[in-house]
């Protein structure tokens, strides 16, 4: 049976993604729950787990470092063991040392969860798959918003959702939903630390 080495991905779950004024309507409401699901369940497996925060440079968005939105939501603070990566652009690869982090632990397989799915989440599993990494994004552990397209169209933040896993199934990453992740990569004998 094929063994390999995989971590947990958390990008961006910050308290600023609950300014629905600022991004429009999400999908998803339960994400947060099910991201802290399998956090939970990586960390009593002691399997290892990295963590993504994005600081916008942008004053007006709620995730600037000077806004209370900046902070990690409630629960997905970093333990002393968990390593936190700093970014501004889309991709957590970009600007910081999450490769390298990578390669020190010689992770091959990524489980990604995060905020939001078109945007960060969708940046870094590409980038991710590019490098070489195998790639798992939890759908029901992501969410989008709603937005207007160039022609005025508006999109339901689950058309978004819907649209950006679509794009990335089964060239980028596989989908899986909380409780396959969970059964796939924590509780059965694929995964070693």
């Amino acid at each position: 049976m094929l063994v390999e080495k995989a971590c947990l991905l958390i990008i961006d779950v910050q308290k600023g993604f609950e300014e629905e004024e600022f991004w429009g309507e999400r999908n998803n409401p339960n994400a947060e729950v099910n991201m802290l699901k399998l956090l939970d369940a990586f960390r009593t497996a002691k399997l290892p787990v990295i963590h993504v925060q994005h600081q916008s440079e942008n004053e007006q968005s709620p995730l600037h470092p000077t806004k209370l939105g900046y902070q990690l939501k409630t629960g997905f603070e970093p333990r002393e063991d968990e390593p936190i990566f700093i970014k501004n652009v889309n991709s957590a690869f970009i600007g910081t040392s999450l490769k390298d982090e990578l390669e020190q632990r010689s992770i091959q397989q990524i489980i990604i969860v995060g905020l939001t799915t078109n945007h960060c989440v969708s940046t870094t599993v590409r980038m991710a798959a590019n490098y070489g990494y195998g790639v798992s994004l939890i759908h029901d552990a992501t969410a989008a918003f709603s937005t207007v397209s160039y022609d005025g169209r508006k999109y339901s933040g689950q058309e978004v959702h819907d649209s950006a896993l679509s794009h990335l199934h089964n060239e980028f990453a596989e989908i899986l939903n909380t409780e396959e992740a969970l059964v796939k990569w924590v509780r059965s004998s694929r995964f070693i630390q």
